[in-house]
């Protein structure tokens, strides 16, 4: 059993170096179409390996600068791996692989199986009628108060869930570890995917923006209100209504719909804003500086 676990271990290994080599010649010719790319995140990209059939959901981390920062995050995220299953939150089977790269610096892959799209959360949620009383939509909403507190977060968008084969319930997102320690800092070092922003604007991202967004997370009330005006994102809007009621069953001070969408209208300009400072540090490094801009980012996004 040894034997095998060491030679699907160098399966994995082999397979990644070689889609990091294709993501290197991807940075630097600005031309990705010899890359499955299964989806974009806000910050990380995912990306199908083998790239012919894939069977590995590769979501790529910003590098680290050395084994240190690496070996930290390494352990923020089997802590939150820890905390999530302690909750009776079941993680999709999430690997962490590190590669070597330029100058000492650390490349990190989160392995995860790739999953047909059926059992995805908002496909179950797409084949079904709205109702409050959906097992799935229930399961995550119940799930939000178990994990959540002021030391330790979630992210509970119905795109973060899948049903596994046995009818389990699982958590997709685990690549941002939302751990925090006593006076509410996020322990984890944010100039890691602050390093995807323009380095001007880094600092006031670092102080001003990211420290609210990450840190909201920690109340479940922000967290369910999020899960709410995030449909309106998957095309699911006919499920708000029910949204809002299952998850008001498990808040003191509920949310509308109304806030719901305010929210989302709010959030989207967000994010969309921050997509458009990315795009422009890109147009920056490669028509100006003519250097290789070491991200991959979406094309337009329906928002």
């Amino acid at each position: 059993m040894a034997d095998e676990a060491d030679q699907a271990d160098e399966e994995v290994l082999t397979d990644l170096a070689d889609l990091e080599r294709a993501v290197a010649a991807a940075f630097e010719t600005g031309d990705d179409r010899s890359l499955r790319i299964l989806g974009y995140g806000e910050i990380t990209l995912v990306l199908g390996s083998p790239a012919d059939q894939p069977t590995r959901a590769c979501k790529r981390l910003p590098v680290f600068r050395d084994r240190s920062a690496a070996a930290a995050y390494r352990a923020l995220f089997d802590r939150y791996l820890d905390h999530l299953t302690a909750c009776g939150v079941v993680p999709v089977a999430s690997e962490l692989v590190e590669l070597p790269g330029p100058g000492g610096t650390v490349i990190s892959y989160v392995v995860q199986p790739v999953l047909a799209p059926d059992p995805l959360v908002p496909e179950v949620l797409r084949a079904a009628e709205p109702d409050a009383e959906h097992p799935v939509l229930a399961a995550i909403c119940a799930a939000v108060p178990q994990v959540v507190d002021e030391r330790n977060g979630l992210d509970g968008q119905v795109s973060n869930w899948a049903v596994l084969a046995d009818g389990q319930l699982a958590s997709l997102d685990v690549t941002t570890p939302m751990l925090f320690d006593a006076h509410g800092r996020t322990e984890l070092e944010l100039d890691l995917f602050l390093a995807a922003y323009p380095w001007l604007l880094r600092a006031p991202i670092g102080r001003f923006v990211a420290p609210g967004v990450i840190g909201a997370y920690r109340d479940p009330r922000h967290v369910l209100l999020d899960l709410a005006g995030n449909l309106v994102k998957e095309r699911l809007e006919p499920w708000l209504p029910a949204a809002v009621t299952a998850a008001n069953r498990q808040l003191d001070r509920p949310i509308s719909e109304e806030e719901a969408r305010r929210y989302y209208r709010s959030d989207a300009r967000l994010w969309e804003a921050m997509l458009r400072l990315r795009r422009a540090d890109r147009w920056w490094q490669r028509q100006v500086r003519r250097r290789a801009y070491p991200f991959l980012l979406p094309g337009p996004v329906t928002r």
